[in-house]
Parts: structure tokens; C-alpha cells; sequence
């Protein structure tokens, strides 16, 4: 199997499909490497090649154990928030963090803030001009204050790839929007006078 559809595979496994594929896999999202092989139906060194040329780096090996470094799904996986946040470093920058996302979803952002809805963490980046930024269907990136998460009793932690991370970002840490896309820049001024005007 090619290194690009294995770490596709593995990505799923290590990420959202360990309960579903009844593979072990601790709160902090370390499964075996034996295990994780068998379940794939690849050798050891397949796996390591699909680690290595993952371009996101989105795992970690430990000697014989494998984790998915984030983007776990709660219902897919038996990872907790506590494990998984005493497993990264806190981030503690004062610079804005950034998320992207679609027109779509500005409506429910604005009424509720930034979810991460099955996964277990919101997404953000430290740059706008971060891959966050690159991915298809993002229209816009919406700047993130950490000094505002902090008063609502929130954190931010940063993987081992660099992602920053949070429970959830209520509406009021959001407090830029950067258009990306031309629909969204066709609607620049109406986005910017929606943001600076929330509640």
C-alpha cells in the first residue's frame, strides 16, 4: 500500500475509528504499534514510512506505542480533554490565534463562538499564514484572543505539529476577521461591521 493511502488509513484509526476497529488505546490516544500494524494489515516498516512522509506530521511514535498528535474524535476514540491537554504544552503566547472556516458557518459562530464539535478541540493557528488557512473551503480566517479565553477560564495548548487548541472559543475571543476567498471578499465590509459590532 502506497505511504499516502496508509497514513490516510492510519490517520482514521489513531483519530476517529479505534472503538469502531475494537483496537486498545489510552486517554492520552497511544495505541501499539503492533496493534495499530494489525489492525492496518501493513509491517512495521510500511508504517514508518507513512509516518515520516505525512507532510502534516500528524503523529508520533514512542517505541512501541503510536498516537495521533490531535484531531481526535470523542465518540471514535477513548481519549479525554484532561489527557490529552496534560499530554501537550500549554501555549501561553499573547498574539493572536487563528481559525479557519466557511461563510457558512460565520451565522452560528457569531451566535455561539467556535465549537469543535465531534472532535474533542478546536483548531487554530499561530499565523494566518499557517495551512490552516490553505485547506478547501475556507472563505475566512477569525483571530482569536487568548487574553479573553483566559477570563473565561480557558486554556490554549499546542501539539507536536504546531496546532493550537482549545475546548471551545466563546463569541467574544473572536476579534478579527481576515477574508480569504472571493465570495468572502465580496462580503468584506458586512463581515468586518458584523464582528466589531457583536455583543
Amino acid at each position: 500500500m502506497p505511504p499516502a493511502e496508509l497514513s490516510k488509513r492510519l490517520s482514521w484509526l489513531l483519530r476517529h475509528g479505534a472503538r469502531a476497529s475494537g483496537l486498545a488505546m489510552s486517554a492520552e490516544g497511544w495505541a501499539s504499534v503492533d496493534a495499530v500494524c494489525a489492525a492496518l494489515g501493513c509491517g512495521r516498516a510500511d508504517l514508518d514510512a507513512a509516518v515520516a512522509e505525512n507532510t502534516k506530521a500528524r503523529f508520533a511514535l514512542d517505541g512501541a506505542r503510536i498516537r495521533a498528535v490531535q484531531g481526535h474524535s470523542l465518540e471514535g476514540t477513548p481519549v479525554t480533554l484532561d489527557a490529552l491537554e496534560a499530554s501537550w504544552e500549554p501555549y501561553e503566547a499573547e498574539a493572536w490565534v487563528w481559525h479557519g472556516t466557511a461563510l457558512g458557518a460565520l451565522d452560528g459562530i457569531h451566535r455561539e463562538g467556535i465549537t469543535a464539535q465531534a472532535r474533542s478541540h478546536v483548531h487554530l493557528a499561530i499565523s494566518p499564514d499557517s495551512t490552516v488557512g490553505k485547506r478547501s473551503g475556507v472563505d475566512v480566517l477569525l483571530g482569536v484572543c487568548p487574553k479573553t479565553l483566559g477570563q473565561h477560564g480557558l486554556g490554549l495548548f499546542k501539539s507536536d505539529n504546531g496546532v493550537v487548541l482549545a475546548r471551545r472559543v466563546p463569541r467574544d475571543a473572536v476579534v478579527a476577521v481576515k477574508t480569504l476567498t472571493k465570495a468572502a471578499r465580496a462580503v468584506e465590509a458586512a463581515l468586518c461591521a458584523r464582528w466589531e459590532r457583536r455583543g
